[in-house]
């Protein structure tokens, strides 16, 4: 007698999408990261550029020079914004897939406790019919000894 999981094609789908889900929102870390980086790179240019402009104060500037460095902290400070929404876009991204993941990977998960139960059901099964056999040999033999 060979077992057979009734179940098996649709489990085997279950961990496709599983497997896909995986990759989904391992290339949304990814993003994240990228994005998470960038704004980090751009916060820490930011820094940079108030401690140089800081020193330039205490060593004397021009007004025009003044304007030109807080023009430049400004399209800084929006280029910040705008990464600022991409690491809160990707975050969000990233925790939707890692919820998808946990439910396909639950859904998994049941369909794994659901075939392990079932084997274990063909095993006794087995294991009843076996013990059938033998008890019909041992009548048998006690038949054939009388």
């Amino acid at each position: 007698m060979v077992y057979q999981y009734k179940f098996e094609k649709i489990m085997s789908l279950r961990e496709k999408e599983k497997t896909e889900s995986q990759t989904k929102y391992n290339l949304a870390v990814k993003e994240f990261e990228t994005e998470a980086e960038k704004l980090y790179r751009m916060l820490k240019k930011k820094e940079e550029l108030l401690d140089e402009q800081a020193e330039r104060l205490r060593q004397g500037l021009s007004v025009q020079q003044v304007r030109h460095n807080l023009s430049f902290l400004e399209n800084h400070e929006q280029l910040i914004q705008h990464y600022q929404r991409r690491v809160i876009e990707t975050r969000n991204k990233m925790n939707f897939y890692h919820q998808i993941l946990v439910e396909k990977n639950m859904e998994v998960k049941k369909y794994e406790k659901m075939k392990e139960k079932d084997v274990q059901a063909f095993m006794e099964q087995v294991n009843q019919m076996e013990n059938r056999q033998m008890d019909e040999i041992s009548i048998q033999q006690y038949m054939s000894r009388s």
